[in-house]
Formats: structure tokens, C-alpha cells, sequence
């Protein structure tokens, strides 16, 4: 009967899942395998070669970058041609993409054949500002430098700082086309539109007509002048639509707010406006009938046409400039002057 109880006992100490047993030994780190040397570590001839090819990649980007400069010059997208329009974006856009790959294949070039590849472990550690922790920070600088050879390949660094700094002459250059061509100012040239006295507010784009009695309560209508209509684009007809473009809404009067001196610039609770953001420049063409608010779909500013269309939301910071209208002796409606403002970007400072 004891013998029984025994192999009883037995029976329960072995595992009945039949999974294995844990092993007391932990797993040994098995460390570092045998740092390999690269072929710049061996042959002086092939770190000179390699050091050759990095900076040739840096003097790369730096003629990549002056040729998207000269493109610019030499393709003007002024022209308005499509021809010049396409070489313009394609040969700029090729010299920035050659100037950016080639600093980035000369740093990985850099990294992979010449900077120091030895293996290390960096044990991790509590970070505190202490003068010891400063002290290792500049070592490790130090050590850095020294391991990359920054500071003693000086074709290399030189070569990698010109590229840098031509990388972002491109850029720079792009800009001239934001500023005026023909010596005024954005103000002079945003002051005036096609708007005048006595033009007529047309459909866009068809140029029809009109009439205050075909605006119904709630409708918003997108309108230019009736000149604008018959230009063609050669003769400038985007850049003058960019400028004269408008936003017509009706309301009832009474849910007008206008100053005394604005109060003969709608007709009958019809009110126009420049569809041309107070922001950056983006066309305002939503409108929302309840809450009369104008809506930019670029950065989201909001304007409220029952008072003036001023700002109630969003990074622009001033109202919309308002059109003047009435209505002619058939009833269709006329503009009374231009804008009394420049239209646009309040970044040009236009108010």
C-alpha cells in the first residue's frame, strides 16, 4: 500500500501539460560579433577616393542649386506661355531635386565609408543636469568630431557647407515672383480693378446680367464685371478676374449692420463683396445661408456678411472689402465705383 502512495506522490511532481521544465542557467549574452574593417579602414588610397567622391557630390548640389536659379531666370514664368510655364516648373524643379539628393547621397556616402563604424554599447542611465553630465555632453561632442573627421577633412566640410547654403537660394529666388513687375506697389496695383461706375454685375463666368429681382433671399451669386467678360486670357483675363471677383448675397435689410456711410453701398438687402481672402489670397465662395457667414477653404476664416463681413473667425484680420451697387433704370445691377480699398492679402498691408 505504501509502495502505491509513492508512485502516487511521483505521478503528481512530473508535469502534466508535458511542457519542458525551466532551466536554472539564464541565456549567456552572446556579445558583439567580430567588428569587420571597411576597405577606407585598410587602403588610405580608398578613403581618399571616397573622400573625393563626397565632396564632388557636395559641389554637385551646389551647381544643381545655381542651375534652378539660372532656370528661373532663363524660363520666366511672366511669359504666361505654356511652353515657358512648363520649362519653368520642370528645369527648377529638376536643379532643386538634384542639389537635395546629392547632399543627402554625399552625407550617407560620408557616414558609410569614412566616419568612425565601431560597435559600442550605451548603457542607459538617469539624465540629470549636473556639471559631470554637461562635461560628457561636450566629450561626447568632442569624440563625435573626432570619429567623423569633421573637423580635420576640410574639402568635406567645406564642400557640405556651400551645398547648404546654395540649397536654399532656389527657394529664396522663387519668391521675386510675389513682388511686382513694373516697379509699383502691391497696394497700387490691388487698388484698382475693372469695377467703375455704371458696370454691370455678370454672371461668372458667362457675362449674363443680372437683375435685382432675380436675387431671391438666401441665393449668393459668383460675379465679375461685364468688361471682364469679353477679355481673352491672352489679354489678361485671369489676372484681372483674380482681382474684380465677387460674391453677391440678399438678406432682408433689416439684418443688415451698416454704418451710416455704407448704408446707399447694397440695394435692398443685396450686398456685394470681394471673394478674395483678407489672408493669403484664397477665393471665399462658401456661404452659409443661416448663419450669413462667408467661408475661406483654404485656412477656414470666417466673415459675417450682415455686418460688414467682418472677421468672426480665423487668421484673417480684416473684413472684406464691399463693392458699392444700385441698380440702372432697367434694373439690373451696377456697381457705383471700385473698391474704396485694395483687395487681398492683409500681409502686403493693404488697410
Amino acid at each position: 500500500m505504501a509502495h502505491d502512495e509513492s508512485q502516487g506522490v511521483e505521478k503528481a511532481q512530473q508535469p502534466s501539460s508535458g511542457l519542458a521544465v525551466a532551466i536554472d542557467d539564464p541565456v549567456q549574452n552572446p556579445g558583439l560579433p567580430p567588428h569587420r574593417e571597411r576597405i577606407t579602414d585598410q587602403d588610405p588610397k580608398a578613403a581618399k577616393r571616397a573622400e573625393r567622391t563626397i565632396y564632388t557630390l557636395f559641389y554637385v548640389s551646389v551647381a544643381a542649386s545655381i542651375w534652378a536659379v539660372a532656370a528661373y531666370m532663363l524660363f520666366p514664368i511672366e511669359d504666361m506661355e505654356f511652353t515657358s510655364i512648363r520649362h519653368n516648373n520642370m528645369f527648377i524643379g529638376l536643379g532643386i531635386a538634384f542639389a537635395l539628393l546629392a547632399i543627402g547621397v554625399g552625407a550617407i556616402h560620408w557616414s558609410k565609408t569614412l566616419m568612425s563604424d565601431k560597435e559600442h554599447v550605451e548603457e542607459r542611465h538617469p539624465t540629470r543636469g549636473t556639471v559631470e553630465t554637461r562635461d560628457g555632453a561636450v566629450e561626447v561632442f568632442e569624440k563625435a568630431n573626432e570619429e567623423s573627421g569633421f573637423g580635420r577633412r576640410k574639402m568635406i566640410r567645406n564642400s557640405l557647407f556651400a551645398a547648404l547654403v546654395a540649397s536654399i537660394l532656389p527657394g529664396v529666388t522663387l519668391f521675386r515672383g510675389l513682388a511686382p513687375h513694373d516697379g509699383q506697389s502691391p497696394v497700387a496695383l490691388l487698388k484698382q480693378t475693372m469695377w467703375t461706375d455704371g458696370e454691370h454685375l455678370t454672371r461668372d463666368p458667362d457675362g449674363t446680367r443680372i437683375r435685382a429681382s432675380d436675387v431671391t433671399l438666401g441665393s449668393a451669386f459668383h460675379v465679375i464685371p461685364e468688361t471682364l467678360a469679353g477679355l481673352s486670357h491672352s489679354d489678361g483675363y485671369l489676372e484681372e478676374k483674380a482681382k474684380a471677383m465677387v460674391l453677391m448675397v440678399r438678406m432682408r435689410p433689416e439684418q443688415l449692420t451698416e454704418r451710416e456711410e455704407r448704408k446707399d453701398w447694397s440695394y435692398d438687402g443685396i450686398v456685394a463683396y470681394s471673394k478674395v481672402c483678407t489672408h493669403v489670397g484664397c477665393p471665399v465662395a462658401l456661404y452659409e445661408q443661416h448663419t450669413h457667414h462667408l467661408l475661406c477653404p483654404c485656412h477656414q476664416s470666417q466673415f459675417d456678411v450682415s455686418d460688414e463681413a467682418k472677421v468672426v473667425f480665423g487668421p484673417a484680420s480684416r473684413p472684406l472689402p464691399q463693392l458699392p451697387i444700385t441698380v440702372d433704370d432697367e434694373g439690373y445691377l451696377i456697381a457705383k465705383s471700385d473698391f474704396t480699398e485694395p483687395v487681398g492679402p492683409s500681409f502686403w498691408e493693404l488697410h
